[in-house]
Parts: structure tokens; sequence; C-alpha cells
């Protein structure tokens, strides 16, 4: 493979680089570039990878996108939520949670959208915000070392990124009990919950790359897509078997919350689950000490979603996160979490009881002619 052509600095937030195919045509690479911050996304990045990828999508040599991240820990492990709690605590910069979320949910979109294919290598841990970036890709690959998650109950948010819409595609129940629990995903279980295709051994990314850059490819998106699907399975079938998950191991267990109907009965079915499973015991742990108002938003907004356009998704999911920057549940959660380190949050609600209905219904509310994301094709 010849080596790859920088456009940009390379010490740069977000790397771009090009790689030569046989027959002129380029794949294009962006690599998340932070990993001491486990490649967590700001607002820049966003906007680099934003305005990146609207060049290539018109660049006619381009025939896929590859987005990685940097190191062997992480390819996402989230959005930037100290930044937002910044700008929570002093108020500066002035409506900083709409333009953050706003530009991060119109870049998931985008790749939602996305003509040409785009592989995600999704090594090591993916949650939040790097579960956005995966959602939408064409080609979304887990190896052996993969973890995911979208475990924002923890710190009094919910599973936006269009965590509306994409689970909604896992299997019957799946969907809420991640966004309750934020269990903690391997590749198994990300096929399983559809949140990927392909699962390829980790070690084996540059002899990828290679060979993609072997092959002839044309600027016919649809060709290049089966293609590409095709080179994927065959990797794939030369790669080790991926260990069982856990949602697969506890598919009956997590199927039974369809017996219950209210919020109130599903999470204490999970809360009295008594089990020596180590996976399982983590995931029930989390949610007994999760936020009470962020399990209200994730029932909501999975039942709100049902039949949603993504468009709809990502416009309902915006109202909710900037109302999240209005309430202070999310940021007492980043503080505990991610600022103080305490691990004790201060819930205003601290039961699913003393949430009241008209706090819940604040997120739900339309946010008016001028919405934000109205321009979405």
């Amino acid at each position: 493979m010849d080596t790859l052509i920088p456009l940009n600095n390379p010490e740069s937030e977000v790397v771009f680089e090009l790689a030569q195919c046989s027959n002129g045509a380029k794949i294009a690479l962006a690599t998340l570039n932070v990993p001491k911050a486990l490649n967590a996304l700001n607002l820049n990045m966003i906007r680099l990878l934003d305005e990146q990828l609207t060049n290539w999508q018109s660049d006619d040599e381009v025939a896929l996108v590859i987005i990685k991240g940097a190191g062997d820990k992480a390819f996402c492990a989230g959005g930037d939520v100290v930044s937002l709690h910044r700008a929570m605590a002093t108020g500066e910069p002035k409506d900083y949670g709409k333009t953050f979320f706003s530009e991060e949910y119109r870049l998931d979109y985008a790749i939602h959208c996305y003509d040409k294919p785009i592989i995600v290598w999704g090594d090591g841990f993916i949650m939040g915000g790097g579960m956005g970036l995966m959602a939408g890709a064409s080609h979304r690959v887990v190896t052996e070392r993969s973890k995911l998650a979208m475990p924002e109950i923890t710190i009094g948010l919910y599973p936006d990124v269009g965590g509306s819409y994409f689970l909604q595609k896992a299997p019957d129940q799946v969907g809420l009990f991640l966004g309750l629990t934020g269990a903690l995903m391997n590749a198994d279980d990300a096929r399983f919950a559809s949140l990927a295709d392909h699962s390829i051994d980790s070690e084996r990314f540059v002899e990828l790359l290679s060979t993609l850059c072997e092959q002839s490819w044309g600027q016919v998106s649809a060709l290049n897509h089966d293609k590409l699907t095709q080179l994927l399975k065959k990797f794939e079938s030369e790669s080790k078997a991926m260990e069982k998950g856990g949602l697969r191991k506890h598919q009956a267990v997590i199927a039974k919350l369809a017996e219950f109907d209210t919020l109130a009965a599903k999470v204490d079915y999970l809360s009295g689950i008594e089990t020596e499973d180590k996976w399982l015991a983590k995931a029930i742990k989390t949610l007994k000490h999760g936020c009470p108002l962020s399990a209200h938003l994730v029932f909501e907004q999975l039942k709100r979603a049902q039949g949603l356009s993504l468009k709809a998704c990502f416009q309902m999911e915006l109202g909710m996160s900037v109302t999240c920057c209005h309430v202070g549940e999310f940021q007492e959660g980043v503080r505990a979490l991610l600022i103080d380190k305490d691990m004790a949050p201060k819930w205003q609600y601290p039961t699913l009881e003393s949430v009241p209905a008209d706090v819940i219904e604040r997120f739900f509310a339309p946010m008016g002619e001028s919405h934000p994301l109205a321009s979405l094709a």
C-alpha cells in the first residue's frame, strides 16, 4: 500500500488522509486524534468532520471513507460533556448546549444519509457520541476489543445522538434495557442489537486498508457498497469467533420486560433480579444508581419515537438535550462522575416517583418555528 497522503496537520484533533487505490480512486481516512481523552468528541472535532465529509462527498475521486480512532483504547468514548458542564455552570458561552448538540446531530444525520460507503472501525470503547458517529455508517465494524454502551443514565442525560431511532432496531426490549442500564456490549452484543455489521480481528486493520487499496473502485456508490460488503465478509470469515455477549446470554430475562406496562414496574422487575452473573449484576447496579429522571426520559423517548423518521427523532432529541442543559440533573451527574469524581450525585428527583409529570413533558415541548434542525434534508 502506498504511503498515506496527509491533508492537514498530523497533530490536529481529527487527522485527514487519502490512500491511493490501484485504479486512481482514493480512500479517505478520518482519525479522531485525542487518544488521552479516549477520542471524546468536542465541538471543534464535530466541525472538522462535518466540513471534510461534505468535501469528500463531492469529490469524484473518493470512493469510500473510513472513520477510526487514534490509539488502541477507543474509537470514541463519548461527547465532550466536561465542556458542556462548564457552560452550564457559568452560562458561557451562551447557548453552548444548543450549539453543541445541534452541530453534533447534524453531523450524525449526515453520516446516516451519506451516499458513499463509510466504514467506522469501532475498535475499543464506543460510547455516547461515538455511538452517534457509528450508528449511521453504512459499514460498522467491531473487534474483539470493542466495548459499546449508552451510559447516559449515569450522568442525568439519555441515549441521544439518534438513540431514539437506532435503539428501536434492537430486538424487543433490548433498546430500553440498554438505555436504563448503560450495559456494556462486546462485539457479539453489538451485532445482536443491530449496532454493528461485521466483526474483524483488531490486528487486521492495516491489512484491510491495503486490500481496499488494491481494488478498482468506480463512481457508482451502490456497486462500491456491495463490493465493500463482500470484502468485509471475507475478512470476518477469516477472523476469530467473537465471545458470546451478555445481551444474547440474558435475552429471555430482557424480553420479560415486555410483560410490564409501566416504567416503575419494569424498573422494579430489573431491580429485583438476583444474579451471580457479573455482567447482568453490573447492569442492574447502574440502573439502581442512575438518574431517575433519565430513566423516565429513556422510557418516553423510545415510546414517542415509534414510527418517527430519523429527522424527527433528531429534532425531538435536540429539544430534550437543550432542556437537559437547563434542568440540573445533567450538570450534577457530570459533576459527580467526571468533575469532582465523588460518584455521589445529589439528584433533584431521587426516585422515579418524585419526578413530576410536568417536568417530563418539558423535555418534549416543541422548540418553535425556528428549530435548529428544521433544514435537515
